[in-house]
């Protein structure tokens, strides 16, 4: 069972960074594929990216692509979302979540099995 904890949120204006940290506990991080997801209120949870256990394969979605970068430092046992030109329309909680295993990265919401608690995003405009 793997714990995870997000941090770095906070409220930042539109065109700036924030850069989001996942820290896990209870196992090492470098058995598993992890993702970033995020829920704006009144909408569905969604996913934002993804990447395998060794960082080799990332995943984003459309909306993020070429402003958002996940990486991984499994030493550190964390996971990162690196968030540039931010806008309004990102302004959700943001949540990371582990894979059971030794599975492959997934875009899919259902395939995560460890959530953490969500970290608050505002983008100002």
């Amino acid at each position: 069972h793997v714990q995870l904890v997000e941090s770095g949120g906070g409220l930042v204006q539109a065109g700036g960074s924030l850069r989001l940290s996942c820290a896990a506990s209870g196992r090492t991080l470098s058995h598993y594929a992890m993702g970033w997801f995020r829920q704006a209120p009144g909408k569905e949870r969604e996913f934002v990216a993804a990447i395998n256990w060794n960082g080799g394969t990332t995943y984003y979605a459309d909306s993020v692509k070429g402003r958002f970068t996940i990486s991984r430092d499994n030493a550190k046992n964390t996971v990162y979302l690196q968030m540039n030109s931010l806008k309004p329309e990102d302004t959700a909680v943001y949540y990371c979540a582990a894979r059971p295993p030794f599975l492959v990265a997934s875009t899919q919401i259902n395939d995560y099995r460890y959530w953490g608690q969500g970290t608050q995003v505002t983008v100002s405009s």
